[in-house]
């Protein structure tokens, strides 16, 4: 029997998983996801190569375990999050670990950037805004800081392509993670040469760039070894983590609208052909190459769960010491608490920017924030203005996105770690005014993954064969439209907090958080 394997790198964990034509689940492993903050400078967050590696490499071996014969895998493909990449010398060893997305060092070189080549300029040629955390700005840090590692630099892999090249031992992104980068140019498919001479950057750290779903190499010896994969598997290029996710959902075909939860939430539609326009760029959205051939995605993104991890790390210990008595896990008491709490949390409201805003307004210096808090303010309502301020960010993208590309969500279908939330689906629908299908489908971002695998080695005809294969339609969650009259007054609230808030934020920025 056939079996395929999709590896997702997660900011809090990463999976290996693998499935057999139709998409059911056949085994399974992860391991955690750690960061790594060094002694000498607080704020800095790395992921460290070795964790990264050794712990897919355990996960690996431990899914493994459950087939037979390791040859039955016909291919492996990566999918994961974006942006984060390190420098890999000639001799195929990292140079540098790899600096994270909730790293915020490289504030200077973003000032920098958009001072002397602008954000208008830059997502006109490769559709992304420029974030903080951009790739192109991880590189100037370098230079800047570490000026010898980058010359001894023979490749900067984003994290995704170090474990392909980990597996196979060659260089080389895809369409939708270059997408990531700052520096790609999305009308000729490759690397931009304008925004490479600008920033200073030598096109020769960059590995070629090339489809998802494009048949990279084979595991070598020393990976297999490392893995139990058999030498000669296949590895297929994936992609970015949510584009990966919309192929077994269908959110590869335009007027689907794909909503991915999990520490980041990421609103997705596909689209036919790239649209590079003034309207779409102050919308806020981004434009990205699609993992599904030809196709593109125009979206919206927002840090979204880890707000809740704080909130559950911070002011949990009740919800603790109850499961540890009573049974189940702290969430359920956490989210029994919100939901049993009015709509509406009492007057409280929360902005969700705690680690600053991203869309529809792209601001590395705003805050979150409670606003709205009495003496008589529960936990429980506190928990509840969180899970209303994600969900308000959510409404705020997607008007954000219908305004800009003059259209309207034909379908909204929801996938992530937060769809085994009923009251944050439920209150996402209040909220929106629109119904939400959850597709019976529990990870859906590796099976796209394993999906660009299979049309790699050619077990798939293409996208629209592996959909009819593997997909699974779930639960419809109905608005109650009633609630979600108060929800739209309310929203009109929550759109003041930003505009609000901002001036004070990036004082507050500029005093405590700049250059740390």
């Amino acid at each position: 029997m056939d079996y395929l394997m999709g590896i997702d790198l997660g900011s809090t964990s990463l999976k290996a998983i693998i499935y057999d034509l139709q998409g059911n689940l056949v085994a399974a492993a992860s391991r955690p996801t750690l960061k790594h903050t060094p002694p000498e400078h607080p704020l800095w967050v790395h992921w460290l190569p070795e964790q990264i590696w050794g712990g897919t490499a355990e996960a690996i071996r431990e899914a493994l375990s459950h087939l037979p014969d390791p040859r039955q895998l016909r291919g492996v493909a990566v999918t994961g999050m974006g942006l984060d990449g390190l420098p890999v010398g000639a001799d195929g060893k990292w140079l540098y670990p790899f600096i994270s997305w909730h790293d915020q060092r490289t504030v200077p070189q973003q000032n920098w950037w958009l001072e002397k080549i602008g954000n208008e300029k830059t997502w006109m040629t490769g559709g992304w805004p420029l974030w903080s955390t951009s790739t192109a700005l991880r590189i100037l840090w370098m230079q800047e800081h570490e000026p010898e590692i980058l010359k001894r630099t023979d490749k900067w892999l984003l994290i995704e392509d170090f474990l392909n090249f980990m597996l196979c031992g060659k260089s080389a992104t895809d369409y939708s993670m270059a997408s990531c980068t700052a520096m790609w140019d999305q009308v000729h498919l490759d690397w931009s040469d304008e925004l490479l001479a600008t920033a200073g950057i030598e096109r020769r750290l960059l590995p070629p760039a090339y489809p998802s779903g494009t048949l990279l190499g084979e595991v070598h010896p020393a990976a297999a070894e490392a893995t139990g994969l058999a030498v000669g598997t296949p590895v297929v290029l994936g992609g970015h983590d949510y584009l990966c996710g919309g192929l077994p959902v269908g959110a590869f075909k335009p007027g689907v609208v794909l909503d991915v939860t999990g520490t980041w939430e990421i609103v997705m539609t596909a689209l036919e052909h790239s649209r590079l326009t003034p309207e779409v760029y102050q919308a806020g959205m981004t434009m990205e190459n699609h993992v599904a051939r030809g196709m593109y995605a125009a979206w919206g993104s927002a840090v979204a769960a880890e707000m809740l991890e704080w909130f559950r790390r911070e002011y949990g210990s009740d919800a603790r010491q109850k499961a540890a008595a009573q049974g189940g896990v702290d969430w359920d008491y956490l989210m029994a608490d919100a939901a049993g709490a009015q709509p509406g949390s009492g007057g409280a409201f929360f902005l969700p920017h705690m680690s600053g805003s991203s869309c529809p307004v792209n601001d590395s210096r705003s805050m979150g924030a409670f606003v709205g808090l009495t003496n008589f303010t529960t936990r429980g309502e506190m928990g509840r203005a969180i899970i209303e301020g994600l969900n308000y960010q959510f409404l705020d993208i997607v008007r954000s996105m219908e305004n800009g590309m003059g259209t309207q969500a034909e379908k909204f279908v929801a996938v992530g770690g937060a769809v085994k939330n009923k009251f944050w689906m439920q209150n996402k629908a209040d909220i929106v005014g629109r119904p939400i299908e959850i597709p019976e489908i529990p990870e859906a971002t590796p099976l796209g993954a394993a999906i660009l695998a299979g049309i790699g080695v050619g077990l798939y005809k293409n996208e629209q064969d592996a959909y009819a294969r593997v997909h699974r339609p779930g639960t419809l969650v109905e608005p109650d439209l009633k609630l979600s009259q108060r929800y739209a007054e309310w929203f009109s609230t929550y759109r003041q907090l930003y505009p609000a808030l901002s001036p004070l934020h990036q004082h507050i920025f500029d005093r405590f958080r700049q250059g740390q």
